[in-house]
């Protein structure tokens, strides 16, 4: 019995074998082999092995020591990417069905091949291109082609061990396309780059230029140089040098100096670069007018006018006109001539150069004015106690007035173009000296002018004490250093305004309401006027800001500020503030004009609100720009038969300008070019009177019109030496 019971369970123990044995081959599919693993891509390795039966996929693994990248692929061959370039790489795979993986199978090493090189190329040079690259790692060598993009001609290759290698003898302008690889110690190649490069354009030939004597400009032109995208002129003397650039075969350059010699080359350029310049032209222009122009009058009555000689000047023609509309001239081949001159007038001088050749271009047109008369029916007029306005009739020949107040310690000035000023920052209760001196640009001030004497408000009172007795009599004293003056202390609040006059420095005010808060002002008169409220006692809150700052410009010098009185408010303190200095009014309304402005300044615009109690609130700070100045120095000259040149002197500050003639034959407007001090009217009618007028344009496109207006006579003497004629300034109100 126990024989057969072992044998019984040696045969169950045989079985349970077999039916494992049995379940393991169901779980997992078979081991692959590697036929074969390569690299063909820097980045990636191939991996070829036989199909497994019963398997659904594959998970192939690549491990350097490092890092291990496994993917999956469906059936051979498959590839694993994201590798690094030139490194040993252990590849294994495994495969994959419903019932399980297989164990990996033996590892078979492959070496993934070098990296491409990052080109950088460019050309040198119109026959050659020079292709640069960084160091490849693992690689010992390099092949780099080149070839027209185009597919013609011949590929050129080239081995190198260098990083660097320089194609010559191409063909200019020429695109080319750029191959180069790296190969490693075995003459395995790596991945390749490819770019393209155009080299640079020949030196244009064949060029040809044509010159304009009488608009000082010139035209060029050249044969088109092959695969060239622009084209650019230069003309080179000893003191400037000028280009044009263009696409085409012809360009023209103007502004031509006279009396100058150019030397003219054109070079070619394109994406890659540019041409060498092509051998230089000579270009020779006409004489320069007479320069260093002198006139004097001596003896008064007597002009004498004076110039320098000037290369290939033959002889020269004076012109000299004066503002009646009287026109002389002299022919002299010296370089002076005398003219009869008359008080109160100015005269337009115009000096030529001639010579076989022609009239040299025009010249400056300079002016003589015999000293302005002094301002008469001056009319000074007191706005408040830091401010007089004054005004007076235009006199012929002033340019521009100078108004001086002077008190025997200080002195305050300001500078107009209109008969008008005001005069800002005055002392209260003090006697000025005010004199306007005429001011014309060449003669300048006439300072035998009269002065004027002027007597400011009195100054503000200040309250010292506001007290109050048991019968409601409110006691008020001030202090003041006025002279005669009569004080008016007004009390005002929610229930009533009460009133107390005196000579002294104290006075009282009875019937008073109690329990009301009243703000107590004092004010001061005297025969010359009356002065600002003093501050008021007492305030317990700051007054509310006024709303609606406006800053408007009247003329160069004077401004308006304005704006709307806030709740609560007395006075407002108004402050122009520059780096030139400073102009500050002080008043009880919501506007005030303050002078002595200086054109073209930034400046800071402060206003200040005061309460019946002194306390201030800063209420508005604003950037203002003053008007640019007005021009000074306007002439006209004559440019040919029908045109007209603008010139002026422009003034401290950058500023855009706008020139209008006003004639019976129609209104004519020029604008300069930026930086320019003139500009040209063509086609304008001679034989009539212009008014001219130069004015500043603000940078929101606003034009100034304070500026002076003159007035010219364009006659119609000649083909091309008519004369403009200065007839005088005209006056508006």
């Amino acid at each position: 019995m126990a024989g057969g019971r072992e044998t019984c369970l040696t045969l169950i123990g045989f079985l349970l074998i077999c039916m494992k044995m049995v379940a393991s081959a169901k779980s997992a599919p078979e081991i692959p082999t590697i036929d074969q693993a390569y690299s063909k891509i820097s980045n990636s390795i191939t991996v070829e092995w036989a199909t497994v039966p019963g398997a659904t996929s594959y998970l192939l693994t690549a491990e350097d020591g490092d890092t291990v990248i496994e993917t999956m692929v469906a059936n051979s061959p498959g590839t694993v990417t994201g590798l690094k370039a030139a490194t040993l790489y252990e590849i294994t795979i495994r495969s994959i069905s419903a019932a399980g993986r297989s164990q990996a199978s033996p590892p078979k090493q492959a070496k993934t091949v070098l990296a491409a090189p990052i080109l950088e190329v460019s050309s040198p040079s119109s026959d050659s291109i020079l292709v640069q690259w960084e160091a490849v790692y693992m690689a010992i060598g390099f092949s780099v082609s080149i070839m027209q993009a185009n597919g013609l001609g011949s590929i050129w290759k080239e081995n190198t061990t260098n990083t660097s290698l320089t194609f010559t003898s191409l063909e200019a302008g020429t695109l080319y396309t750029i191959k180069a690889y790296a190969w490693n110690a075995n003459g395995i190649p790596g991945d390749d780059s490819t770019c393209n490069q155009r080299t640079s354009p020949r030196a244009p030939a064949n060029i040809q230029v044509s010159f304009d004597s009488g608009a000082l400009k010139a035209s060029f032109s050249w044969a088109l140089a092959e695969g060239a995208f622009n084209y650019t002129v230069m003309a080179l003397s000893d003191s400037s040098e000028l280009t044009c650039s263009t696409a085409f075969s012809s360009c023209t350059i103007s502004s031509l100096q006279c009396g100058t010699e150019y030397l003219i080359s054109v070079s070619a350029s394109n994406d890659a670069g540019s041409s060498k310049s092509s051998s230089t032209v000579t270009l020779k222009t006409v004489a320069c007018a007479p320069g260093r122009v002198t006139i004097q009058e001596d003896p008064p009555g007597h002009l004498s006018v004076a110039w320098s000689n000037v290369d290939l000047g033959d002889y020269y023609v004076v012109f000299v006109k004066s503002d009646d509309g009287l026109e002389v001239h002299c022919n002299t081949s010296l370089t002076e001539c005398n003219f009869l001159s008359e008080c109160g007038f100015t005269y337009f001088i115009s000096v030529f150069a001639y010579n076989k050749a022609g009239q040299s271009p025009l010249g400056d047109i300079f002016n003589y004015t015999t000293a302005p008369c002094c301002p008469s029916d001056i009319n000074p007029v007191l706005v408040s106690s830091d401010r007089v306005e004054i005004v007076w009739s235009p006199v012929r020949g002033a340019e521009l007035y100078e108004t001086k107040a002077a008190d025997g310690y200080n002195t305050v000035e300001c500078n107009d173009t209109v008969p008008a000023c005001t005069l800002s920052a005055l002392e209260c209760d003090t006697k000025y000296n005010i004199t306007v001196y005429s001011f014309s640009e060449v003669r300048g001030s006439n300072m035998s002018c009269t002065p004027q004497f002027i007597t400011t408000a009195p100054c503000s009172p200040e309250i010292k004490n506001v007290s109050r007795d048991a019968f409601s009599t409110i006691n008020v004293h001030w202090q003041s250093t006025n002279d005669d003056a009569t004080y008016t202390v007004t009390a005002q609040g929610e229930k009533g305004l009460y009133q107390c006059s005196s000579m002294g420095e104290s006075c009282t005010m009875r019937g008073l309401p109690c329990g009301s808060v009243f703000s107590v002002t004092a004010v001061a008169e005297t025969q010359a006027g009356r002065s600002l409220p003093s501050y008021s006692v007492p305030l317990e809150t700051v007054p509310c800001c006024p709303t609606g700052l406006t800053v408007t410009q009247i003329t160069q010098s004077v401004i308006n500020v304005s704006w709307t009185i806030g709740r609560v408010a007395q006075t407002h303190v108004a402050v122009l503030e520059s780096h030139t200095g400073q102009s500050k009014c002080h008043t009880h309304q919501n506007y005030c004009l303050l002078g002595c402005i200086t054109c073209g300044v930034n400046y800071t615009v402060t206003l200040k609100a005061i309460s019946a109690t002194g306390l201030t609130a800063d209420c508005s700070y604003q950037s203002y720009f003053s008007g640019a100045c007005c021009p000074l120095g306007v002439k006209l000259y004559r440019l040919g038969s029908n045109g007209i040149r603008i010139y002026w002197q422009a003034s401290r500050g950058s500023a855009s300008y706008s020139t209008d003639l006003y004639g019976s034959k129609g209104i004519f407007t020029c604008t300069p070019s930026a930086g320019l001090s003139f500009c040209d009217v063509t086609e304008i009618p001679c034989g009539d009177v212009y008014t001219v007028m130069v004015s500043p344009v603000a940078e929101t496109g606003l034009k100034l019109t304070f500026c002076p207006k003159k007035i010219y006579s364009v006659t119609c003497s000649g083909s091309t030496l008519g004369m403009v004629i200065y007839r005088g300034k005209r006056n508006e109100e």
